[in-house]
């Protein structure tokens, strides 16, 4: 009964992250729109875009390879995988005993160059040009992200996602130091892997300022759709890794039933709301940095990170 369980709440939670990841996009548009006093299209709106796009055939360019064919799939694999790791409204899954955090960063680093790959597959300039700034931010947020790792698996003991959590939710670590500077960290590592501002501008087009953007100039239809989809989820996937780490509470512990499910479900609906919130009045809130300005945003993440795992060393007397 209990690997039949843990096989449901795999299943209810694949189907919940798959079909709210385009609703979280729409709803932080909707909550931006609705911040600068604009009426805003409906959060329902990304799953719309989708439909169409799944629709339509895509065009490749003529000197296009293979890769600019496999990429879209490839990159969409590695973040559906990596989603499915990450606990929403229960904890227990199937998947969990593989739910290691540096498998997460590795999954995600490997989306991330499928991406790259297929934004210089065609040889066009802008293509290049988000490739490169693309890999160049994530040699400083990929360190940042393992340290904050480093630092969950001194205190927890485990590198393991669902251990994690479960820990952090028991409450006997208490308020630490480096939990704060390690969420300080992990929070803005999010915000340039999903290239949100002040990293990068989703909803520009400008050439000299795009980096995510660039890379899907060339792609169009079911392509271009998975592309989006697969930023959806990622967004979702940062969302929900945040939540299960610094905000614990409501999720079902392994083995429960129905009920505690449904608890957890609507806990995690109001944490993923009010993430959503946050982020929409953080975005609105401030101006998107220059290009140049982007490694000394990261490289004060790392600082932040390194910190946060030195100070752990010398207070556990690990050094």
């Amino acid at each position: 009964m209990l690997i039949l369980g843990s096989i449901l709440v795999q299943l209810l939670h694949l189907a919940l992250v798959l079909a709210a990841a385009p609703l979280v996009i729409g709803l932080v548009r909707w909550l931006k729109a609705r911040m600068m006093g604009r009426r805003g299209a409906s959060p329902l709106q990304p799953w719309r875009d989708l439909l169409k796009l799944l629709r339509k055939r895509p065009v490749l360019a003529e000197n296009a390879s293979v890769i600019s064919e496999v990429a879209p799939f490839a990159g969409f694999a590695a973040t559906a995988v990596a989603v499915a790791l990450v606990p929403s409204f229960a904890r227990g899954m199937l998947l969990a005993p593989v739910g290691d955090l540096v498998l997460l960063a590795g999954l995600l680093a490997l989306a991330r160059m499928a991406l790259a790959l297929a934004g210089m597959d065609v040889g066009t300039a802008f293509g290049g040009m988000g490739a490169a700034r693309e890999m160049s931010f994530s040699a400083f947020a990929e360190p940042a992200l393992l340290l904050c790792v480093l630092t969950f698996a001194i205190l927890a003991g485990t590198t393991n996602l669902d251990a994690v959590s479960a820990t952090f939710h028991d409450g006997a670590l208490g308020l630490r130091v480096s939990l704060g500077l390690a969420a300080v960290a992990m929070l803005a590592v999010a915000v340039a892997e999903n290239g949100r501002i002040p990293v990068d501008n989703p909803a520009t087009h400008l050439e000299l300022t795009m980096v995510h953007e660039a890379m899907l100039l060339e792609a169009s239809g079911r392509h271009l759709a998975l592309w989006d989809y697969a930023a959806a989820l990622r967004l979702t996937l940062w969302l929900a890794l945040v939540a299960a780490v610094f905000l614990p509470f409501g999720a079902a512990p392994a083995g429960s039933g129905p009920l505690a499910w449904l608890v957890g479900l609507l806990a995690w609906a109001v944490k993923m709301g009010g993430l959503c919130l946050m982020l929409a009045g953080f975005e609105s809130a401030v101006a998107k940095m220059r290009v140049f300005r982007v490694p000394e945003f990261l490289g004060a993440a790392l600082l932040l990170a390194l910190l946060a795992a030195a100070l752990l060393f010398v207070s556990t007397g690990l050094a």
